[in-house]
This record gives C-alpha cells, structure tokens and sequence, in this order.
C-alpha cells in the first residue's frame, strides 16, 4: 500500500494512491489553503467512517438484513497543546433497518469496532472511540 502526496499551491496537496485515485487535501483560507479539499485529520475521519461502513454493509449483507441507507458519521475532540491529536471520537450509524433487525445492526457495528476496521483499530491506541446507532 503507497500514496504519494503532490504539492499543488499554497498547502493543497493531491494525494494518488498505487492504484490512480485521487484526494485532494488542504485547510481553510485564513490558514493559508485554498480550501480545495478536506484537511488531514479530516481525511483520517472520512477513512474511519469509510472502513467501518464497509464493514457493517458486508456484515448486514451478509446477515441477508434488508437496508437502503447508512450513515456513518465521525466527530473528534482534539488537544489544546501542539501537536493537537484527537483526544476522543465519536461515531454514529444511521441506518434504515427494520427495527425487527436492530439487533443485527448493532451485531455488524460492533463486530466492526471490534473486530474489523484497521483504521478504528489503529486510532483505538491514541484515543477513545465511542459510537451510537440511530435508526432512520
């Protein structure tokens, strides 16, 4: 796995994985981006949200659990101090599953958490990660 990360003006960078897909990455104006693409930290929540949805999708496939919707949603509280690391995440699935088969959403995201996601996983070290799931 490799991705290399291109400088493209002012702190915009285009990030192209080994296999030619590409992200862009930046901050706001007043911090000197262009406001061309998500931040880093921002990124890594979208990889978060990303890699445990793909699991619980799998999973609730899987458990033949009928949906036509999931959101997943990440929010991190960060340090005060530099360099500011997430301190705590918290995550939420909102998904249109009968309520007959709560259990079984519940069952896919904590297998995912759990079990699964290596981006969670990973993060898990550093930080505390809590989540709720919501029914919609």
């Amino acid at each position: 796995m490799k991705v290399t990360a291109n400088w493209v003006e002012a702190l915009a960078f285009d990030a192209i994985s080994d296999n030619g897909h590409t992200v862009r990455l930046d901050t706001t104006i007043d911090g000197g981006g262009l406001d061309s693409g998500m931040s880093p930290k921002k990124l890594v929540l979208a990889g978060l949200c990303g890699c445990s949805g793909m699991d619980v999708v799998d999973i609730l496939k899987k458990m033949k659990v009928v949906f036509s919707k999931l959101d997943v949603s990440a929010s991190a509280e960060q340090t005060d101090e530099h360099p500011k690391v997430f301190k705590s995440i918290e995550m939420v699935y909102r998904a249109d599953v009968a309520e007959a088969d709560l259990d079984k959403l519940k069952r896919a995201v904590s297998l995912s958490q759990e079990k699964y996601c290596g981006v969670s996983a990973m993060l898990e070290k550093h930080c505390k990660i809590s989540y709720r799931i919501e029914l919609i």
